[in-house]
């Protein structure tokens, strides 16, 4: 069944294939971005200017003829250089007043974008599993899980999604910076990093999103969102440096060398994203009929490949597999 969606935050790395999807799916999509006439939207969607989420936002006049709303937009995990009240007011306040004005306007369904991080911190010593109780660690999750509460208070059909991080291309963060890692004309001593990472691909959640917005039996319900399986750091690596043509290359240092250095000078936040584990299981979701690519690996090539397509330079020495 087509219909007519507004996707918030449609010119950002998840929207824009989003309604590139959503379009092909045949419906009409309403993108909402603060910055229109930069957006790189495909043809047919008609994009609209919102203004700063700092602010308030009369949403009525963009929620008619509105079908569903998946809602993308907020502050991303940026680092603790954010105000806790920025976080609050984005993602939080403004989130429940985008819910109240779907309910006033009927709107079939809500699906919201929340994160891993409401429900846990950097790390995670058990398997992530969505009956377990959130414990967000910092004000991004805490923001990220406020937002979920002010939508189920609503009244109507509302989906929540926590994905784990995303990769694909255009991705930024902790991904670009493995990347950029990956890249280095030199061997990597990362061969026994055995601790698992769950990740997303960005393919595998535009799918996931399309998939609960046309799933009845997905109203009022909340899904962990990662690819099927886990990859250990490791293997994370490898898989990029086999998407630019390259071997491997890693060589052992005992994990601990790490810990210990980047504890030392303060930085056990990064010792956290490089060593910790966080594995999320997905299959609540795949239950209910969610169909994801399985295989991580070949994704993440892919993502390297798609970089280089684009023009950024692959490191000198790396060849072409055909």
């Amino acid at each position: 069944m087509s219909e007519r969606i507004l996707v918030t935050g449609a010119s950002g790395f998840v929207g824009t294939a989003l309604v590139a999807a959503l379009m092909r799916a045949g419906h009409a999509v309403l993108a909402a971005t603060r910055h229109p006439e930069a957006a790189s939207l495909p043809r047919g969607a008609e994009a609209i200017a919102v203004p700063d989420f700092r602010q308030s936002i009369d949403w009525a006049p963009m929620l008619a003829g509105v079908g569903s709303v998946v809602h993308l937009a907020g502050i991303a995990h940026v680092g603790p250089k954010v105000d806790t009240a920025v976080y609050d007011r984005v993602n939080h306040v403004a989130t429940a007043d985008l819910a109240a004005a779907c309910a006033r306007a009927g709107v079939r369904r809500v699906v919201l974008l929340s994160s891993v991080r409401a429900q846990c911190g950097i790390a995670a010593t058990h398997v992530l599993r969505d009956a377990d109780e959130p414990r967000p660690s910092e004000a991004y999750g805490r923001s990220k899980l406020m937002a979920e509460a002010a939508v189920r208070a609503e009244r109507g059909a509302w989906t929540i999604l926590r994905p784990a991080m995303v990769y694909g291309p255009g991705a930024k963060g902790n991904l670009a910076h493995l990347m950029r890692i990956a890249a280095l004309p030199l061997p990597l001593p990362f061969a026994r990093f055995a601790n698992e990472r769950s990740i997303l691909g960005l393919e595998n959640l535009v799918s996931a999103i399309a998939f609960v917005l046309g799933e009845e039996a997905c109203a009022r319900e909340t899904y962990l969102v990662a690819d099927p399986k886990s990859l250990t750091l490791a293997e994370i690596v490898a898989a990029l440096r086999c998407g630019a043509g390259r071997r491997p290359r890693l060589f052992p240092v005992p994990p601990a060398v790490f810990e210990a250095g980047l504890k030392l000078i303060g930085r056990a936040d990064i010792w956290q994203r490089l060593g910790g584990t966080l594995v999320v299981d997905p299959s609540k979701l795949i239950a209910a009929g969610w169909r994801p690519d399985p295989d991580t690996r070949a994704g993440l090539a892919r993502m390297v490949q798609a970089a280089g397509a684009a023009g950024v330079p692959r490191p000198s020495g790396a060849t072409s597999r055909r």
